[in-house]
C-alpha cells in the first residue's frame, strides 16, 4: 500500500484550491495537515502532499511526458459519479482531456474522465 505521495505545485493557493475540492469535497478525503507552504489531503492510511515550490525550480514547468510523474488515478463510486465530477470540472473552467473520446479514451472496457490540475498534472477519475 502506498503510504504517501508529495508533489510540488507551482501556486499553493491554486492547488490548494483544486485538490480540496475534488479530494476532500468529491473523493471522501479529509484534510490530514496543512502548514505555510503545503496540504495534506488523507484516506485509508494514505495521504497526498502537495507543496509549494521555491522560485528557483519554477523555471521550468512540468510536463506529464518528461521522465516523473505521468497522472494520478482515483475512484469514483459509478459511472454517474464520473459524470457529476464531468460536469462541475467543466463548471470550474477546468482543463478536460480526450473529449472527443469520452468516457472510453482510456479504453473500450474502460470508463473514465479525464482533466488536468492548475500545473497540468493529468487527473483520471475512473469508474469502478
Amino acid at each position: 500500500m502506498l503510504h504517501h505521495l508529495e508533489v510540488y505545485v507551482s501556486n499553493l493557493a491554486r492547488s490548494k484550491d483544486f485538490w480540496g475540492w475534488l479530494l476532500e469535497g468529491e473523493l471522501g478525503y479529509t484534510r490530514y495537515q496543512e502548514w505555510a507552504s503545503g496540504v495534506s489531503w488523507k484516506q485509508n492510511g494514505t495521504y497526498l502532499v502537495f507543496v509549494q515550490a521555491e522560485v528557483r525550480f519554477l523555471d521550468i514547468p512540468y510536463h506529464r511526458c518528461r521522465v516523473g510523474l505521468n497522472h494520478l488515478a482515483f475512484y469514483a463510486r459509478d459511472r454517474e459519479h464520473v459524470e457529476k465530477l464531468r460536469e462541475e470540472a467543466a463548471r470550474r473552467g477546468i482543463s478536460l482531456l480526450y473529449q472527443e473520446r469520452h468516457p472510453h479514451a482510456g479504453g473500450e472496457g474502460h470508463y473514465a474522465l479525464f482533466f488536468e490540475d492548475p500545473d497540468r498534472i493529468k487527473v483520471e477519475i475512473v469508474a469502478p
